[in-house]
């Protein structure tokens, strides 16, 4: 239910989605309440040192800055900076600075699936939509890369790749240690061999 109705969105969204995915009467009036509830919930894990990066996604992140390409990290999240942070890739960078561009958190006029986010991200990086690709684990999140002209590769980690797929994510893995690199380095996004 998460991912179908709230991953990606912003955190008002979400709420609103959550409570009326929930069947929760009066949904539009106990959405606030709820969200700052989440939201101390969230600070509190973050500060707890309890949220941590996927290993997979640290790899990706590590090979695709080898490469020397520009990233941008495009997240509605206000947290995400704050979860970044403490997370140290094998260079002993943080994870947040190897992005050349970061859009997490801003106020936005319209969240996911609108690709706002992430043509912001794209402006950003001074490059064509058409030439990025961006890696989400939310339908909205590829509903919104795919409206913004870009590549969506769809990340399955809770057994929900055919809404991933639905949603028209041009290639779903279950891990990024499955995303080819070399191909990659060419502009192809390919399924690297068993």
């Amino acid at each position: 239910m998460y991912q179908a109705q709230v991953a990606g969105k912003p955190r008002a969204a979400g709420a609103l989605a959550a409570l009326e995915a929930l069947g929760v009467s009066d949904a539009p009036t106990k959405a606030a309440t709820y969200a700052e509830r989440k939201q101390a919930r969230l600070e509190e894990l973050v500060r707890t040192g309890s949220v941590a990066a996927f290993p997979d996604a640290l790899r990706f992140v590590a090979a695709v800055h080898a490469l020397r390409w520009p990233m941008a990290v495009a997240s509605s999240s206000k947290n995400a900076n704050d979860m970044m942070r403490p997370i140290r890739l094998p260079s002993g960078q943080s994870l947040l600075d190897v992005f050349t561009v970061n859009v997490c958190g801003r106020d936005l006029a319209r969240g996911k699936p609108d690709p706002e986010i992430f043509l912001i991200a794209a402006a950003e990086l001074r490059v064509l939509p058409a030439t990025c690709c961006v890696i989400e684990d939310a339908p909205a999140g590829i509903e919104a890369a795919r409206s913004g002209g870009m590549t969506g590769l769809g990340v399955a980690r809770l057994g929900d790749a055919g809404s991933l797929a639905a949603a028209g994510a041009t290639l779903v893995v279950t891990s990024l240690d499955q995303v080819a690199i070399d191909p990659l380095a060419h502009g192809r996004l390919e399924r690297r061999s068993p």
